[in-house]
Order: structure tokens, then C-alpha cells, then sequence
């Protein structure tokens, strides 16, 4: 086990601010054009996968104890990152519309490198922030997630995600056999619904309409229409246009690592719309060290859902016997998953061995297959 005091070293958080290099390469690929643009999207998926083999894997678990106190370094660079990020995208939305050495491809490859910034750190850092206390870091999460469009995240992974994982009520939960070029639409779609349905839902329970002011679908809209207004006015209709790609990118990023997250691991029906409680078999698990920095710890995803307080730097990592395992890290696994034959050749026959190791005794997998088990009802959590 790390021990508390080697947490709190800055040379023991360092690593995890490997994500600001990423900032100088959406800038270079700007000025430059051509063949830099394929720097930073080369970066994230392949130069981090190569670190991974270099690295291996971290199988040693932080002390779970380590007080809040000793991890300022990690969460200063969430704490940052919103204004890294916001300007950065100004910057482009600035200089790119207009920058005559850019043909229109190499525009949209600009945007498509910050889409990559915005959604593999962007909305993973809001992710963090939207699961803590702090009012100042929940707001952070926000103002992320505007930026890409996509403000009701917030409320389908609070409310609906960590709730229903693994049964038939969560739309993320990718199913058996589902491809990632199925799933994309399913989720566009169903995400929206039910997002909007919880928080209805939650509003009917104190009593209140949709369209009271507590809703927080109130502030979505402001901020994404403050985010649409800024890029209309700082590049055009050419710049909103390119702000609508680095959305999109970001918003497929996010759905691509929610596809591998939790592909085709479902939690037991016990009757009566009841589910078992989620354990980290629920969820894929990764241990490797570079992908992990990256990411700050999101590939640890099976301690997350078995406890969604703990901070990023003190998630734990599972053996064999507690959770499954991702054979290779998010960035190279993401490009897996779309393309679907590579993927269910490398993952179903995973699939098939979590099942005999946990669920020995389920002998009729199809209603699982096929998100046709009972839904939960009522307002379990968990259960």
C-alpha cells in the first residue's frame, strides 16, 4: 500500500499533469497546419498506449485513509482546468477562422484536436468535479461541460448512471454483442430522455414543475447558450460551425469510453425489479500507469462505481478475482471499439469468462443480452 505521505509529494502528483502537454500541441497544429495537426490526436491514442508497455502497470493501491488535506496537488489541476481549456478554445475560435495558410480540412482538423482536448481531459476532469462537494468545483464541471454541449452529462451520470449501471434502465450500460456504431445513436438519444426524466422526477418528489428555477436544466442552457454566443461572435458562422466539431469529437469520446467501460457486464436480477448492489465486476478495470496519469485514474473505473466519493488519486485497483480486466489501456481499446469485429473478437470471449467466474449458476444469458430483464423501479440505488 502507498503510504499517505508519499501521496502528498508533488513528485508523487506530477505525472497526473501530463495532461497540459496537450495544450502546446493544439496551438502548434494551429500555426503550423499540415501534418502537425496529427500530433496531439497521435498523442492521446498511441504515444500513451506505447507509454503504457514502457510503464506497465501500477497494481500497488493508495492508502484509502489519506486525508483530503494531502491531495491539493491533485486536485489543483482539475481546479485549473477549466480556464487551460476555456483558453485554449477562445484562442482557436479566434485565430483559426481566419487564418489563411489553413485549407477548410485542416480547420476542421484544428477543432477535431481540440475535440480530442476537450473530451478526453475536458468532460473526464467535469466527471471528477461533478462528484464532489464543493459548489465551486461542481460549477467547474458545468462550465466543461458547456463548452462541448453536452451540460445534461451532469445529470444522467449522477442520477441515472450510478444508480441503474448494468441493468436495462441505463443507456450507457453497452450490451452484448452492441457495437459502438449502435450504441453512439442509442445513447445520443436515450441519454437526453432520461437525463431529463430524473431530474423531472427529482422536482415531482419536493413537490415542484419542471420549470422551476431549481431545475438545473435552467443553467444547461444559459451556459451552452452563452458557449454558442461566444463562438458565434469571437469566428462567425465558419467558427461556430468549427465549434460544433470539437463538440461532437468530445461528446464521441466520452461515449466511446463509456461503451468500453461497462461493455456487456450486467448486474443479477433477484425478481421483483431488484438488482443486486454494484460491486467492481460491474465494471472493466485498467491498471496501466501512463493511460491511467492521462486519465487521472479513470480506468480504476471498477473502485469508482463501488465508491463514486472517493477522489481520483486514491482509487483502488482489483485483481482478477474482483473485477475484470481490460487487456490493453482506454486509448488503444477506444480505437478497438470502433471497429466492431476487432472488438467482439477481443471482448466477447471476455465476456463469456466473466460470466462463468461470477455467474456460474445463470445458464439464460439472452434477456441480459438484450436489455429485456425487468427494469428497476421505484428509487433504489444500487440495489
Amino acid at each position: 500500500m502507498i503510504p499517505a505521505v508519499e501521496i502528498a509529494r508533488l513528485s508523487h502528483a506530477l505525472p497526473f499533469w501530463m495532461s497540459l502537454a496537450l495544450v502546446p500541441l493544439a496551438v502548434l497544429g494551429a500555426l503550423w497546419g499540415s501534418w502537425a495537426l496529427l500530433v496531439l490526436p497521435a498523442s492521446t491514442w498511441w504515444l500513451f498506449t506505447l507509454l503504457d508497455r514502457l510503464t506497465g502497470k501500477e497494481e500497488e493501491n493508495p492508502d484509502p485513509t489519506t486525508p483530503e488535506a494531502a491531495l491539493g496537488w491533485y486536485r489543483l489541476i482539475t481546479l485549473i482546468w477549466f480556464p487551460v481549456q476555456f483558453g485554449l478554445l477562445v484562442w482557436l475560435l479566434w485565430y483559426v477562422p481566419g487564418a489563411a495558410h489553413l485549407g477548410p480540412w485542416e480547420k476542421v482538423g484544428a477543432f477535431f484536436g481540440m475535440g480530442v482536448v476537450s473530451g478526453t481531459i475536458g468532460i473526464n476532469y467535469a466527471h471528477e468535479l461533478m462528484h464532489q462537494k464543493s459548489r465551486l468545483e461542481r460549477w467547474l464541471a458545468d462550465l466543461l461541460l458547456a463548452t462541448v454541449l453536452y451540460s445534461h452529462f451532469r445529470s444522467e451520470h449522477l442520477r441515472v448512471h450510478h444508480i441503474w449501471v448494468g441493468t436495462p434502465r441505463d443507456p450507457v450500460t453497452a450490451r452484448y454483442n452492441e457495437g459502438f456504431h449502435r450504441f453512439f445513436p442509442r445513447v445520443l438519444v436515450q441519454c437526453r430522455r432520461s437525463a431529463w426524466a430524473a431530474e423531472v422526477a427529482m422536482l415531482a418528489r419536493k413537490g415542484l414543475p419542471w420549470w422551476n428555477r431549481a431545475n438545473p436544466y435552467w443553467r444547461y442552457w444559459a451556459l451552452q447558450g452563452a458557449m454558442v454566443a461566444l463562438a458565434l461572435a469571437l469566428g462567425g458562422w465558419v467558427g461556430l460551425g468549427l465549434f460544433a466539431v470539437q463538440a461532437f469529437t468530445a461528446v464521441w469520446q466520452l461515449e466511446l469510453v463509456n461503451y468500453i467501460e461497462h461493455y456487456g457486464l450486467t448486474r443479477r436480477h433477484l425478481g421483483n425489479g431488484r438488482y443486486e448492489h454494484v460491486l467492481p465486476r460491474h465494471s472493466w478495470n485498467a491498471s496501466y500507469k501512463a493511460s491511467n496519469w492521462l486519465l487521472i485514474n479513470l480506468q480504476r473505473h471498477s473502485d469508482h462505481h463501488y465508491k463514486p466519493d472517493r477522489r481520483f488519486p486514491l482509487l483502488q485497483t482489483y485483481g482478477d478475482d474482483e473485477a475484470p480486466q481490460l487487456p490493453l489501456g482506454y486509448p488503444v481499446m477506444t480505437i478497438a471499439a470502433m471497429i466492431p469485429p476487432l472488438w467482439k473478437w477481443i471482448m466477447n470471449p471476455r465476456v463469456k469468462a466473466w460470466r462463468k467466474q461470477f455467474y456460474p449458476d445463470v445458464k439464460n444469458w439472452k434477456p441480459y443480452n438484450k436489455g429485456l430483464t425487468p427494469l428497476p423501479g421505484g428509487d433504489q440505488a444500487g440495489a
